[in-house]
């Protein structure tokens, strides 16, 4: 059974869309399906917050959109630009089929189902809109990363120019300092902020730090820390990596993150 909305866009459509709304979760039936991400792609902007039917399904289509995606086929949808506003039950679809059969002439089929374009613009909204939402949510992680040299006669100056030649996109080298582990050696702490959707920790310890020329002056890199950070969070590690290591702006650092923890929970 096809649904046939008027113009979405226009205020008397808006408040037909509303109140077929009031009682469905859904376009069609009990899923997301194709029919949604038609009227979803036909609306011009998110509708306004009075029609709160209206605004509940479209905020519903927008994160299914940024998790899942919608596969459902649905049974079909019309959205036009003005016609009236009509859901069709068993009744009102008896009725249209008839009439469109009296009509020879008519060529426009109000129960035809998608067509190739609209298929077409309802895949390439969705794939926009969830591309565009996963780069505005990208989330970013501090990075602690313990660098071990070969021995004591290693240059721990060309080690640390070493790693922070690394340069790639959602990557930042923060403070770093060289501690103690026996026999004259010396290791290095440094820090990191990345990007989670473009830094891979893993991949940036293989293809850079595992391979000449790095690995004449690095022996091995160990994960110390890895944790995820609050946009606060953020602020202050990008403060940070302006600066050298310092024990009293580390220990500042670690209560403020520790105090704006407390905060957010």
């Amino acid at each position: 059974m096809a649904v046939v909305l008027s113009n979405v866009n226009t205020e008397a459509g808006l408040k037909k869309l509303d109140e077929y709304l009031l009682t469905r979760s859904y376009i069609s039936g009990y899923l997301a399906s194709k029919d949604d991400m038609s009227v979803y792609t036909a609306l011009s902007s998110a509708p306004k917050s009075s029609y709160v039917n209206a605004t509940r399904w479209y905020d519903h289509i927008s994160a299914l959109l940024r998790s899942s995606g919608v596969t459902a086929e649905g049974e079909g949808v019309k959205v036009e630009s003005s016609a009236s506003f009509v859901a069709s039950t068993p009744e009102v679809a008896d009725q249209k089929a008839a009439a469109a059969d009296e009509d020879d002439d008519s060529d426009v089929d109000l129960f035809g189902e998608e067509t190739e374009e609209d298929k077409k613009a309802a895949e390439e909204h969705a794939a926009s809109a969830k591309a565009s939402t996963k780069k505005k949510e990208s989330g970013k992680s501090s990075v602690l990363l313990d660098v071990k040299p070969w021995d004591d006669e290693t240059d721990m100056k060309k080690l640390e120019e070493t790693v922070r030649s690394v340069k790639m996109e959602g990557l930042l080298w923060g403070a770093s300092k060289l501690v103690s582990v026996g026999y004259g050696i010396k290791k290095l702490q440094i820090m990191m902020t990345i990007v989670d959707d473009l830094v891979s920790v893993d991949n940036l310890i293989e293809d850079h730090f595992d391979v000449e020329p790095a690995n004449e002056y690095i022996q091995s890199c160990d994960i110390v820390a890895f944790n995820k950070i609050s946009m606060a969070k953020q602020i202050l590690n990008h403060w940070l990596s302006f600066g050298t290591y310092k024990p009293k702006l580390c220990v500042s650092w670690f209560v403020v993150s520790w105090l704006l923890t407390l905060s957010e929970n």
